[in-house]
């Protein structure tokens, strides 16, 4: 009897001193790291439109240091007028990108007027993934691309 009490006495202390400090729980790994978006820096992204015209593309470029959207170029239809037209435009201007998104629009000319250029532009990149909407229109003329989907690739 006395035997199985030491074993048992045994078996006790060593479970106490594998679960010392964590109160009887499983012991989780602590991981402190922080988790970063993916580098978006330096890439040039083309793309094609989901809604728009067959052959509707996208493309645009981002600065080396991940803070601007530059070069942005849509090339594809849009209604001007009422008449289907061909068109290759973007604004001459820059967005500013703020953890990995891009929200806002460029007027060209920037205090607008009766036929300024308007591009509107929404868009989530990440890595070599980039995906969101985007708009051209001048009111006065009658021309829009109303609102279009797109995503895109960067390499």
């Amino acid at each position: 009897m006395k035997k199985n009490i030491q074993s048992f006495s045994l078996a006790c202390l060593f479970i106490i001193a594998c679960n010392s400090g964590n109160n009887g729980q499983p012991q989780i790994a602590n991981n402190n790291s922080t988790v970063e978006s993916p580098d978006v820096t330096g890439k040039h992204f083309t793309g094609s439109i989901s809604n728009g015209m067959k052959g509707d593309s996208i493309s645009f470029d981002v600065s080396a240091d991940g803070k601007k959207l530059t070069n942005l170029t849509f090339k594809g239809y849009w209604r001007c007028s009422g008449k289907l037209e061909s068109t290759t435009a973007g604004p001459e201007g820059a967005f500013d990108i703020v953890n990995g998104k891009v929200s806002g629009h460029i007027s060209e000319p920037p205090n607008g007027g009766a036929t300024a250029w308007r591009f509107d532009l929404d868009a989530s990149i990440q890595g070599k993934k980039a995906s969101g909407t985007f708009r051209m229109n001048i009111n006065n003329l009658g021309c829009d691309t109303y609102k279009l989907n797109w995503t895109a690739i960067g390499n």
